[in-house]
């Protein structure tokens, strides 16, 4: 597995960091940050060796601030005890937040962070703002393991790209995410059913489940974009890197793609044939979500491997969630039908005026061990950037089995994309897909109001672009 976002690593790297917000002041700081240090670096302080690679000092405490959203705090805290094991006298102390920037920037301006960060959630620290007083974590990756092997021949191939700026690894996105068209495949089975490979399978479907009274998709208002990213996975896969080179670059009429195009139709065709549950803009997401989980009023639901965490309080008994790729528009795609949009995530990053820098640097080793790693995908049934810490029964887990297989049989066919979260335009694209998949726009309206968000980022000559090759 390669995932194919290497072109300008950067632009991964701020995936999921730079709110709307933050792209103003990215103009100017990128530029004074480009040469990365800024100082304050505590260095070595104890004895450097196999087992203590970064030279802590004995008896240390660590302070870790960790962004408390799907996947809870309690693996760090599983890595802090492995932490503590590993250097007797020492402590990890582990603490929560769910707003990381109104709580850590203050503490950054004071010269005063934490020894390490996972910088994630809706209120993470814009990067650029913060890039300087990052420690380049390559030494992490060089070091080895607590099972005794260099750390960078553990992990999943192309997964530092997103946390790598100008050759700097200044953050490690510590779980990988598969974004899938999930469904119960018990469900399927128990109505002969088979997962549609092309849009016109999944129209037929529809017909078939609106005969025993299911729909094929239901959607929340605070994520009815989750059909956007469907939307654009099928189109790359359609149409080829093309089509991603065109949203990436903001291109004029990148919406108007005939691959685009192609899979905006079928969707409308789905809409206008009622096989969408009414009244998603004015539902909550989790509650939609339960609608097609608990009470299985629909047969599908696209959406990232935090799905089954997230909903597992809330999913029938034996419903066995399984993934499948989104559908092609023909059988001739330009990319394979497994293909598959993953991407790293969760950023991790250590620093620079953090009091123990080599504490902050060694809590991260222990949690890309193996042992650690593999209890993160098995409490959150999702993968970390680690391989082979699933086995093959999943732990049990039907969804994170066929994550697995996924990724297994995309190869190298796997990509991702970052304009949404770079240039922070998923709330107004929101509202666009609220109002096509309540039926009340066209594919010519989406298109337009979807190019209109995409030529006013690129028109704001305040908003720095990233090219994308």
């Amino acid at each position: 597995m390669n995932v194919q976002q290497q072109s300008f690593a950067r632009r991964g790297f701020l995936r999921g960091a730079l709110a709307a917000a933050v792209l103003v002041p990215m103009a100017g700081s990128i530029a004074s940050c480009a040469g990365g240090g800024g100082g304050g670096t505590t260095g070595p302080t104890g004895t450097v060796s196999d087992t203590n690679p970064f030279g802590m000092a004995d008896k240390s405490t660590v302070d870790a601030v960790i962004f408390k959203g799907g996947y809870g705090i309690d693996y760090v805290d599983f890595a802090g005890k492995g932490f503590e094991n590993a250097h007797s006298g020492s402590t990890a102390k582990i603490s929560p937040s769910t707003d990381i920037a109104q709580e850590l920037q203050p503490r950054f301006v004071g010269g005063n962070p934490p020894d390490l960060i996972d910088n994630s959630g809706a209120k993470a620290i814009g990067f650029s703002t913060i890039l300087a007083q990052l420690e380049d974590l390559t030494s992490v990756v060089n070091a080895k393991n607590l099972e005794g092997k260099v750390i960078k021949d553990t992990l999943y191939g192309g997964v530092l790209a997103p946390g790598t700026f100008e050759g700097k690894l200044a953050a490690l996105n510590y779980v990988l995410t598969v974004y899938a068209m999930w469904y119960s495949d018990a469900l399927l089975k128990d109505n002969g059913w088979s997962v549609p490979k092309t849009w016109d399978e999944m129209y037929a479907l529809g017909e078939q489940a609106k005969a025993k009274g299911k729909y094929l998709f239901v959607w929340g208002k605070e994520a009815a974009t989750y059909y956007q990213e469907m939307a654009i996975s099928s189109a790359i896969k359609e149409g080829g890197h093309d089509v991603r080179l065109g949203l990436e670059n903001l291109k004029a009429d990148c919406w108007s793609h005939p691959a685009l195009q192609s899979v905006f139709t079928a969707l409308n065709k789905i809409v206008k044939a009622g096989h969408f549950k009414p009244g998603g803009s004015g539902t909550q997401f989790t509650a939609a979500q339960a609608q097609w989980s608990n009470a299985q009023e629909a047969v599908f639901y696209p959406s990232g491997s935090w799905i089954e965490n997230e909903m597992k309080d809330q999913t029938k008994s034996g419903f066995k969630m399984t993934g499948a790729p989104v559908p092609s528009v023909t059988t001739s795609s330009k990319l394979p039908y497994a293909s598959l949009h993953s991407a790293a995530g969760e950023p991790f990053v250590v620093p620079s005026q953090g009091k123990n820098v080599p504490g902050g640097k060694e809590l991260l080793r222990v949690m890309l061990s193996k042992d650690a790693a593999t209890n993160f995908a098995k409490t959150k049934l999702a993968p970390t950037i680690v391989k082979d810490t699933v086995p093959s029964d999943g732990f049990g887990s039907t969804a994170l089995v066929s994550q697995t297989k996924l990724l297994s049989d995309a190869g190298d066919n796997i990509y991702t994309w970052n304009f949404i979260d770079l240039y922070g335009t998923n709330k107004d694209q929101l509202v666009v897909w609220n109002t096509f998949l309540d039926g009340k726009s066209d594919v010519a309206t989406l298109t337009s109001d979807l190019q209109k968000i995409t030529d006013k980022v690129r028109n704001d000559s305040s908003v720095k672009k990233i090219e994308v090759k």
